[in-house]
């Protein structure tokens, strides 16, 4: 039998980067993963500047850094309703958070790795392949599972469930996650070789039937995800995909879109579905959850990996700053992440009405916001969650009704 003050559930950024905090302070953790190697899923890869403020405040930035974290400082939004020209003229810095350049790209599979190295340096005890886990919650946690042809068992203080949006350790704890309905969907494909491409800039826009954005990496890498309609299921799927995703970034509206067309695909091309999920109360007695497993974000505003990395310090000085680890310490992370993915899930919302709807009704909804916004750009402030944090806009932006007098 085993004994560990935390056991995580999940390798991954949240579960390693907790497991680092925790053993840092001289807590056993225990992480177990089930896969012996990391690869490209087609997950978050764009790190919110807010985000960023909560990955230096779990001491892993600089070591992100050197794995090749990049930032990006300049923001474009060239579309289909605007010339380049016009577009250009509403360029945005991207330093919106004190002491952060902008937004962090990085490859998700070398973020990964760079938290599990941090994990096994602080002291973290880790095994990968890990199968059949189940768990007992209640005020004295057990962890069973599988390992290296073995059946082990695990005594703890704590189980952290960072097990992903199909968590094991959530199902067996009897919390409900509420799913908003598929929405759209969203295609992902990582290329090389788009050296003509300024590596400090994003563009995100809409063109015709798709809503795109271009992630710059460094050194010629993009990350480039695609937002298009649910009816269109089998666009960029089969062995054309890449090819077919690659073709529809030509496009007029944005210059140097042909170095983007013309770049050389290193990943899979993989479409996920696009929707809100969340848990209202991620917690029982001898289980909390963290990251997807606690409810996700509609991924058109690419706040996974902000979410999930604040969940982590919030977590991690919870249990450091408190010895009685009862359900009722977690209340404060409860509340402060519901309200969170609240106003997370109405900024997606905002974001998919303005952009991700598609034919001639959704344009011309489109081209009536777009117009209201010209005479009153403080409409769109809501949008600034997505870089400042939810927390930092004015509560008015959530409220009802703010969005069906601006789409109406």
């Amino acid at each position: 039998m085993e004994r560990a003050d935390v056991v995580i559930l999940g390798g991954g950024i949240g579960g390693c980067s907790l497991g680092a905090k925790l053993a840092s302070t001289g807590l056993q953790i225990l992480i177990l993963e089930r896969e012996t190697d990391f690869t490209d899923r087609v997950r978050g890869e764009w790190i919110a500047p807010w985000g960023v403020v909560e990955l230096q405040r779990l001491d892993l930035y600089d070591r992100v850094m050197a794995a090749g974290g990049h930032h990006i400082t300049r923001h474009i939004p060239y579309d289909e309703l605007v010339s380049p020209k016009e577009a250009e003229a509403t360029a945005m810095p991207l330093n919106l958070v004190k002491g952060v350049a902008g937004p962090l790209a990085i490859e998700h599979v070398v973020l990964q790795n760079s938290a599990l190295d941090k994990a096994i340096e602080s002291g973290c005890s880790v095994k990968r392949g890990v199968a059949n886990i189940e768990i007992k919650p209640g005020s004295n946690p057990r962890v069973s599972y599988e390992h290296d042809g073995g059946s082990l068992q695990c005594d703890c203080r704590l189980i952290v469930g960072a097990d992903g949006r199909t968590s094991t350790v959530r199902r067996q704890s009897g919390l409900e996650i509420v799913e908003d309905p598929v929405d759209h969907l969203i295609a992902g494909l990582l290329v090389d070789n788009a050296d003509d491409w300024p590596e400090d800039l994003e563009a995100v826009g809409k063109y015709g039937n798709m809503y795109y954005f271009i992630f710059p990496q460094g050194n010629g890498k993009i990350r480039l995800y695609a937002d298009f309609d649910l009816e269109d299921r089998g666009r960029f799927t089969g062995e054309s995909g890449a090819k077919e995703m690659l073709s529809a970034f030509n496009m007029a509206c944005v210059p140097n879109s042909g170095a983007i067309s013309k770049a050389t695909p290193i990943g899979p091309c993989r479409t996920f579905p696009s929707q809100d999920a969340w848990v209202d109360d991620p917690f029982v007695d001898g289980v909390v959850l963290i990251g997807d497993a606690a409810g996700y974000n509609d991924p058109i505003l690419g706040q996974g990996l902000s979410v999930t990395l604040r969940d982590t310090r919030i977590v991690s000085d919870l249990l450091i700053e408190h010895t009685a680890w009862h359900r009722d310490l977690f209340i404060p992370y409860g509340v402060e992440r519901k309200e969170r993915l609240r106003r997370l899930r109405l900024c997606a919302q905002f974001v998919t009405t303005m952009n991700a709807r598609f034919g001639s009704e959704a344009e011309a909804r489109r081209v009536r916001a777009k117009r209201r916004i010209r005479r009153d750009p403080t409409l769109q402030l809501i949008q600034l969650a997505a870089f400042v944090g939810p927390e930092q806009v004015q509560a008015k932006y959530f409220e009802p009704g703010f969005q069906e007098a601006l789409f109406k």
